[in-house]
C-alpha cells in the first residue's frame, strides 16, 4: 500500500467516477484502475461497487476512506514541517468563516498570506458557526471565524473573541422604517423577518433578543445565505437583523439601530493541538499566539 494508491481511492470516491478521477489525477484511466485493484487485492477485499452506470463505495471503501485521509494529511504534515524546518512555508491552510464575518477583512488577510507565503494551497468554506466548529475540531479546517450569542464559549478547540457588536435592522429604502436612527424591539415585532435558518446561532441571537423582552416575531423567510437575504428585503418581502459592521456595506438598503437589540460576538477558532506551519503563520498574521 502506498500514499499513490490512496489518493487514487479518494478521486475516485470524491468523484464517483475512475475516469473524472484519473483526469483529476493527470494519469490515463488504465493506470489508475490498475491501482486501485491491486490495493484491493492486498487489502482483501472491494472498495468500490463498479457498474456500468455509477461507481459507489462499498462498506469496506467506507471503513477504509477516513484513515486512507488522515495517512495522506499527516504526509503531507510531515514534508511541511521539514519544510518549516528550514525556513520555507509550505502545505495547505483551510480557512472557515461566517458570511458576515466583519471584524477581519478576510479577503484582504487572505491576500497578505499568500503574498507571504506563495507555496502554501489556500482553501476558504463558509457555512455556519456551529458547523465550523466541529470541523475545526476534526482537522478539516485550521482556523475559522465565527458569529455567535455573547456567553457561547466553543469545545474543544482554542479560541479569541475578535469583535463585540450590536445588529440593526435592514429595510428597503422605501419601507415605514427606512427614515427612522432607532427603533424599539416593540415595534419591529409586527414586522415580517427574513432570518436564517431556526436553531442555529446566526438566527439565535435575535431569537434571544425578543424572547428577552417578552415579544414574538414572524419570520416567514428562513435563507442560508446573506446574499439572498439581502434580495429578499430589496424586494420588501420583509425586513432582517444583522451586525452593524457587515450590515454597513449593503449600500442600496437602510440601517436602523436597534434599542436592546440583538448583540454579536466574533470569535476566531483553531485547532486545541499544535498548528501546522502553514496555520501558524496564518494566526501569527492575525496577531494571534501560539495557544
Amino acid at each position: 500500500m502506498d500514499l499513490q494508491q490512496m489518493r487514487y481511492v479518494l478521486a475516485v470516491a470524491e468523484t464517483a467516477s475512475f475516469t473524472r478521477a484519473a483526469e483529476q489525477c493527470h494519469v490515463v484511466q488504465s493506470a489508475l484502475s490498475h491501482q486501485v485493484a491491486r490495493l484491493e487485492k492486498e487489502l482483501g477485499a472491494r472498495l468500490f461497487e463498479r457498474t456500468s452506470r455509477r461507481v459507489r463505495l462499498t462498506t469496506a471503501g467506507e471503513a477504509f476512506l477516513p484513515a486512507a485521509r488522515q495517512a495522506l494529511d499527516a504526509a503531507e504534515r510531515a514534508r511541511a514541517e521539514v519544510a518549516a524546518a528550514t525556513g520555507e512555508i509550505r502545505g495547505r491552510l483551510a480557512v472557515g468563516s461566517i458570511p458576515t464575518v466583519a471584524a477581519v477583512d478576510l479577503p484582504a488577510a487572505l491576500q497578505e498570506y499568500r503574498l507571504r507565503y506563495p507555496h502554501v494551497r489556500i482553501s476558504l468554506r463558509t457555512g455556519s458557526s456551529e458547523r465550523l466548529v466541529e470541523q475545526v475540531r476534526d482537522g478539516l479546517l485550521d482556523a475559522a471565524f465565527l458569529g455567535v450569542q455573547p456567553g457561547f464559549r466553543p469545545q474543544g478547540v482554542q479560541d479569541r473573541e475578535l469583535a463585540h457588536g450590536e445588529h440593526v435592522a435592514v429595510v428597503a429604502p422605501g419601507h415605514p422604517l427606512a427614515e427612522e436612527h432607532e427603533v424599539g424591539l416593540d415595534r419591529l415585532a409586527d414586522e415580517v423577518f427574513v432570518d436564517f435558518a431556526d436553531g442555529s446561532a446566526a438566527r439565535a441571537q435575535s431569537d434571544e433578543a425578543f424572547a428577552a423582552a417578552g415579544l414574538r416575531r414572524e419570520v416567514a423567510f428562513e435563507v442560508s445565505g446573506v446574499e439572498l437575504m439581502a434580495r429578499m428585503v430589496r424586494h420588501g418581502l420583509g425586513i432582517a437583523l444583522l451586525p452593524a459592521a457587515f450590515a454597513a456595506d449593503l449600500h442600496d438598503l437602510r440601517t436602523v439601530r436597534v434599542t436592546n437589540g440583538p448583540v454579536r460576538v466574533e470569535r476566531l477558532v483553531w485547532t486545541r493541538f499544535t498548528p501546522s506551519p502553514a496555520a501558524s503563520a496564518f494566526l501569527a498574521l492575525l496577531d494571534v499566539g501560539r495557544p
